[in-house]
């Protein structure tokens, strides 16, 4: 059961008024629309992130055919996150005012066609440019995506249904890694490119067979609202919710370690412990696979049984995973034993995807229904610009300037991840102290 002063907060932050349409029946009513809307996001999610990946697991023939830097294999991975975070606050506010379906489909086609052209390019300048295009592509789904479930899903279900659609990001992550790299190695790295891209091509018209579910749909036991900002004002009113800009700020951190941990970790294991490039992507996607999927279904359940009874689950589920990641991943990078430093991996990775469902979650539940478009595309545009558009670089100029990649890697990644930690310990805080609040107020 939960608390008066937790039933108090949940009410005042997970139940915002809401711009419904009427008549439209509850999605209850149509029990398979939601599970078949879920279903085919997250297929789109896992192809996303397949895309995403497959850059950084052809690096190794990149380099040698392009003759490429270290340091512009890094601005490679980080030219996608150019498109995406720059353009997220566009989809954002017309996420919260167009019809979704046609950003979404529109988004899919475009990271696709971005994805089948770098299989078509001979120069670092033209793969830049077709990067930046797939990033552009994927702000649209990215952005629009999560409201899109939050408004097919109650409450009570909602983190669990959220944890589903981001099961896409390790799963995703690792099959571009397992596809990249087996295709680089039998038909060469521009063949990878092709693989991944096509199916993308097919799946953005499906979104057409979705029927779009109206805003605040699960919340529609509350009384319609306009928005609580017009125009592009909704961006400074985020920043007057002092749980969304902790949850945002430890977030970008985390993206900072996560982005240069998945552009490096397998040419870690390649140059470091002397893996073959296959084998080293190999292991690092089954991993990534395996951590991220049992990860992100544990993080996810255990926060919403947590949250259920305290109102804080989802906080701590964040603040602790943070803080058992930062030694762990320091200690992966460290260690000179090559099978300690695999189980060092997995185990760093297990610990950061604990918190994918929640903090999403968090999100989208602690701003009105009518601004959640607007809340993830500020999120995304924060966590990239101050996360992983600079983390792949970074550790590849001073991969560059040291010649030591291990050093590079060690001394960016987990400091990162402490940094996290200090946020999403503060917003555990500022989460006790609003439920406190709520009590006395309750109590009066």
């Amino acid at each position: 059961m939960l608390r008066p002063g937790a039933r108090r907060f949940l009410a005042s932050h997970g139940k915002p008024r809401t711009l419904c349409s009427a008549g439209v029946k509850p999605n209850d009513s149509k029990p398979l629309w939601p599970i078949a809307s879920l279903a085919l996001l997250t297929g789109l999610n896992l192809l996303d992130y397949i895309d995403r990946w497959v850059l950084a697991a052809v690096f190794t023939p990149l380099k040698d055919e392009l003759h490429l830097t270290d340091e512009q294999l890094g601005t490679l991975q980080s030219a996608f996150i150019w498109g995406y975070f720059l353009t997220s606050p566009l989809f954002g506010y017309l996420g919260d005012r167009m019809p979704r379906r046609w950003l979404v489909a529109a988004g899919v086609f475009v990271w696709s066609v971005g994805t089948l052209m770098s299989g078509h390019v001979g120069t670092f300048g033209s793969l830049l440019i077709f990067r930046v295009l797939v990033g552009f592509g994927e702000a649209s789904f990215g952005t629009i995506s999560p409201g899109w479930i939050a408004d097919l899903f109650p409450r009570a279900s909602r983190n669990n249904a959220i944890s589903i659609f981001y099961l896409a990001i390790p799963v995703g992550s690792a099959l571009g890694y397992i596809i990249g790299g087996s295709v680089a190695a039998h038909h060469g790295w521009r063949a990878a490119f092709l693989w991944v891209g096509y199916p993308g091509l097919l799946l953005a018209f499906l979104m057409f067979l979705l029927r779009e579910p109206p805003r605040g749909a699960a919340e529609a036991d509350a009384p319609a609202a306009a928005p609580s900002a017009s125009g592009w004002r909704v961006y400074l009113e985020l920043g007057k919710i002092p749980r969304y800009v902790l949850v945002v700020a430890g977030y970008a951190a985390q993206t900072f370690a996560v982005g240069g941990f998945a552009a490096w970790a397998a040419v870690f294991l390649h140059r470091v412990h002397h893996l073959d490039n296959e084998a080293a992507n190999h292991f690092f996607g089954l991993t990534l696979a395996g951590t991220g999927l049992v990860a992100t279904i544990a993080g996810g359940y255990a926060a919403t049984r947590w949250e259920r009874r305290t109102g804080t689950g989802y906080v701590w589920v964040l603040a602790l995973s943070s803080l058992a990641s930062a030694p762990v991943a320091f200690f992966a990078f460290s260690v000179p034993d090559l099978l300690v430093s695999k189980v060092a991996l997995a185990v760093s990775m297990f610990l950061i995807f604990l918190a994918t469902g929640p903090v999403n979650t968090l999100i989208l539940e602690t701003v009105p229904v009518t601004m959640r478009a607007s809340a993830m595309a500020a999120s995304i545009f924060a966590i990239h610009m101050f996360g992983d558009v600079w983390s792949p670089r970074i550790v590849g100029r001073f991969s560059d300037q040291w010649g030591n990649l291990q050093r590079a890697v060690l001394w960016v990644l987990p400091v990162s991840l402490v940094v996290c930690t200090v946020f999403w310990g503060w917003l555990v805080m500022q989460t006790k102290r609003e439920l406190k609040s709520g009590a006395a107020a309750e109590g009066a």
